[in-house]
C-alpha cells in the first residue's frame, strides 16, 4: 500500500509521493535552503503507467536544465503519483497543481506557513532517553497545555520541573500540528504531519518530550482526524475523493476515511509522532464526527501491532459514549464529558445549552457517573434532540474513563472564557478537586487549575481579512441565543478571536491564592501516589447513591481488596455522610476519603 509524505532514502535521494487522483498533470518545484526562491529546474510530471519492475522514475539534476525539465512520472492506480530526486533532508519544495503551489498533505515541516514551502525531513536524534518505555495507564494524572500561549516547545519544557513536582505525571499537548496564522488553538489545522512553526523546530519538541521522560513525565498529543480547517487546505483541488461531500458535519463534508489511501494518510500520521518523536500516546479529537468504528479499531489495532514494547496509550474524545471501543485491544480511555457536566451544574446552577441535560436530579447523575462511567447510556438527550445517546458501560472500569473540571473546551467555549474560580465557591472547587483526584477515575488537569488561576482562556485565531470577519461574527452569532448575549451590545464584549490581546489574555497567571491551591494539589497527588494508584490495576466500583440534592457517596474495590470510600456534598450547607474506614483525607464537611474493609 502506498504511504504519503517524503521517504528520504540511504543513497541521498528522497521518494515524494502524492494522492491526486482528480488531476492530468502535477509538477513538482524543488527550493533552494537559502530563500524563498526555486532552484533552477521545475519538474513537469505527467501521467505515465510504470512498467511492472518499477515504481518510480528518478529525475537526476543534470537532465535538468535552466530552463526548467521534465521527468516521467510513475502514476500507479488510484490516482497515485510518484517521483525519487538526488535532493536530501532539508529541501524545501512543493507540488504545484495548475497554476497552483501547494505544500505536500503530509509535509513534515514547512517553510513560509501552510502555504509556503514543504520541507524533506530529518529525524536523526540523540535520545538521551532512549529506554523510555513509558508508564503504565492507570499511573497517568494528565495536564493539558496549549504549547503557544506557554511560549511555545521551549517554554513548556522550562515548566516541567514544576509539573513534575507537582504529582503530575503526564501532560498532553493541544494540537501542534500547522495551521492557518502564528496563533491558535490547533483544531483548525491543515497540515497533520508538520510541526507548527510558531511554536518551535521538530528537534525542539524532540528536546521537549525528551526533557519529559528524563522527570518521568509521559507524553501525549492531541491529533484532529475528524475535519481540516479552512485556511490553507487545498485537498479539494486535487483530491475531492477525501471528503464525503453529502455527509454533513459542522466542519463540512465528513473525511472520506473508508477510501484506503485516506485511511493510511492518518494511521502512518499517528505512528510518525509516537515513533519519530516518541509521544508514549494519543488523544484523537472528536472522533463522533469520523463515524467509521471499522477505521479506528484498524488504526488501534496497526499501532498496537507497531509498538508492542512501549506504554503507548490511546484515549478518545466521542461524545456517542461508545463504550464497545474500550477494549484493552483498541482504546484505554475515553473523555468523559459527563463527569465535567453534572459537576459544572453542582457548582455553578449553570443549565444552559448542554447542562440542561444534567439539571435534573444532578446528584443522582453524579452517582451513576462515578458508579458506571457514563451518565447517558442510550438514554434520550434534549441536547440531541432527545434521540438516545450512548451505550451500556458500567461493565467497564474506571480508569476507562479520564476525568476533568475543566479542559480547553469546557473553558475556552465560553463567551468569555471563565475559569471555575471565577464561576464558583472556592470550598466548593476544593472539594470537587479533591473528588478528581482521589476517584479512581484518570484525572486531567487543565493549566493553570494547580494554581488558582484567574486568567480567561479564550477562542484565539490568527485568520485575515474575510475569513477573520467571519470568524469574528460567527462567534458573536454562536451566543447570541444566551439570555446574557441577546443583545448586540453585549455581544460586542465578547473578544475578538483575532486580536493579538485575546491570545494574550490567554496565558495562564497564578491566582492570588496560588500557593494555596499548589499545596492542595501536592497533597492530593501524593496520596493518590501512595494510597490509590499502587492497586487500581484491577479496581471495580461497587455502588454509589445520592445522599441528598447535592451529596454523594461512592464506593471501589481497590485490587488488594480494600475499599476506597469518598463522600462529597456541594449544598450551601454541607453535612458529611458517615465515614466507614480510615480517612486519608478529609475538607471540612464538604469532602471526605477513606479506605476500609
Amino acid at each position: 500500500m502506498n504511504s504519503w509524505g517524503p521517504e528520504p532514502l540511504a543513497d541521498g535521494t528522497t521518494r515524494f509521493r502524492l494522492w491526486a487522483p482528480d488531476v492530468e498533470a502535477v509538477t513538482i518545484e524543488i527550493g533552494t535552503t537559502e530563500q524563498d526562491a526555486p532552484s533552477p529546474f521545475v519538474l513537469s510530471l505527467s501521467k505515465h503507467v510504470p512498467s511492472p519492475e518499477t515504481e518510480d522514475v528518478e529525475a537526476p539534476f543534470d537532465k535538468l536544465g535552466a530552463n526548467g525539465g521534465s521527468a516521467a512520472l510513475a502514476s500507479t492506480e488510484n490516482g497515485w503519483w510518484h517521483i525519487t530526486l538526488p535532493v536530501g533532508a532539508g529541501t524545501r519544495y512543493r507540488f504545484r497543481i495548475g497554476d497552483t503551489p501547494v505544500p505536500d498533505p503530509a509535509s513534515h515541516r514547512q517553510w513560509g506557513g501552510v502555504h509556503g514551502w514543504s520541507i524533506v525531513p530529518d529525524h536523526a536524534y540523540h535520545w538521551r532517553t532512549e529506554d523510555w518505555r513509558g508508564r503504565p495507564w492507570h499511573e497517568m494524572v494528565i495536564m493539558e497545555l496549549h504549547a503557544g500561549t506557554l511560549g511555545g516547545f521551549s517554554g513548556v519544557t522550562a515548566r516541567l520541573p514544576a509539573i513534575a513536582a507537582l504529582g503530575v505525571t503526564a501532560f498532553e499537548l493541544m494540537p501542534i500540528n500547522a495551521f492557518g496564522g502564528d496563533r491558535g488553538w490547533g483544531y483548525d489545522g491543515v497540515l497533520p504531519y508538520a510541526v507548527h512553526e510558531a511554536y518551535g523546530s521538530p528537534d525542539e519538541l524532540r528536546a521537549l518530550i525528551d526533557a519529559a521522560h528524563e522527570l518521568g513525565l509521559s507524553v501525549f498529543l492531541d491529533v484532529v482526524y475528524n475535519h481540516f480547517g479552512p485556511d490553507g487546505n487545498y485537498l479539494g483541488l486535487y483530491a475531492d475523493r477525501f471528503f464525503h461531500r453529502d455527509v454533513a458535519t459542522p466542519w463540512g463534508g465528513a473525511v472520506a476515511v473508508d477510501e484506503p489511501p485516506i485511511a493510511r494518510f492518518f494511521i502512518d500520521n499517528a505512528l510518525m509522532w509516537l515513533r519519530d518523536y516518541r509521544f508514549d500516546g494519543l488523544r484523537f479529537d472528536a472522533v463522533h464526527a469520523i463515524d467509521n468504528s471499522v477505521f479506528l479499531d484498524t488504526m488501534a489495532s496497526e499501532i498496537r501491532d507497531a509498538l508492542p514494547d512501549r506504554h503507548t496509550h490511546l484515549v478518545l474524545e466521542n461524545e456517542a459514549n461508545d463504550a464497545a471501543r474500550l477494549r484493552p485491544d483498541a482504546y484505554d480511555a475515553q473523555w468523559n464529558d459527563d463527569f465535567h457536566n453534572v459537576l459544572h451544574v453542582l457548582l455553578t446552577g449553570e443549565t444552559n445549552a448542554y447542562y440542561g441535560d444534567f439539571a435534573d436530579r444532578p446528584a443522582e447523575r453524579l452517582a451513576r457517573c462515578l458508579s458506571e462511567g457514563f451518565i447517558y447510556q442510550g438514554d434520550p438527550s434534549p441536547n440531541h434532540d432527545g434521540k438516545p445517546r450512548g451505550t451500556p458501560s458500567a461493565h467497564l472500569p474506571p480508569t476507562r474513563f479520564v476525568s476533568f473540571l475543566q479542559n480547553h473546551d469546557q473553558i475556552g467555549n465560553r463567551a468569555l472564557g471563565e475559569r471555575l474560580t471565577r464561576l464558583t465557591d472556592p470550598a466548593k472547587l476544593r472539594a470537587a478537586t479533591a473528588l478528581l483526584l482521589l476517584s479512581p477515575q484518570i484525572p486531567l488537569l487543565f493549566m493553570g487549575e494547580e494554581d488558582g488561576s484567574e486568567t480567561p482562556f479564550l477562542f484565539f485565531t490568527d485568520f485575515h481579512d474575510d475569513l477573520a470577519d467571519a470568524v469574528r461574527e460567527g462567534r458573536r452569532r454562536e451566543f447570541a441565543k444566551f439570555p446574557a448575549f441577546a443583545d448586540e451590545k453585549a455581544r460586542e464584549t465578547i473578544p475578538d478571536p483575532n486580536d493579538l490581546a485575546t491570545f494574550d489574555r490567554s496565558r495562564p497567571l497564578p491566582g492570588a491564592d496560588a500557593e494555596s491551591w499548589r499545596a492542595l494539589y501536592r497533597d492530593l497527588l501524593a496520596i493518590r501516589r501512595d494510597r490509590i494508584v499502587p492497586h487500581l490495576g484491577d479496581v471495580r466500583a461497587i455502588g454509589a447513591q445520592a445522599t441528598g440534592d447535592a451529596s454523594v457517596v461512592a464506593r471501589w474495590r481497590l485490587g488488594n481488596g480494600a475499599c476506597l470510600g469518598i463522600a462529597i456534598d456541594l449544598s450551601d450547607t454541607p453535612t458529611l455522610h458517615a465515614i466507614q474506614g480510615e480517612p486519608i483525607y478529609t475538607d471540612g464537611a464538604r469532602f471526605a476519603a477513606w479506605l476500609g474493609s
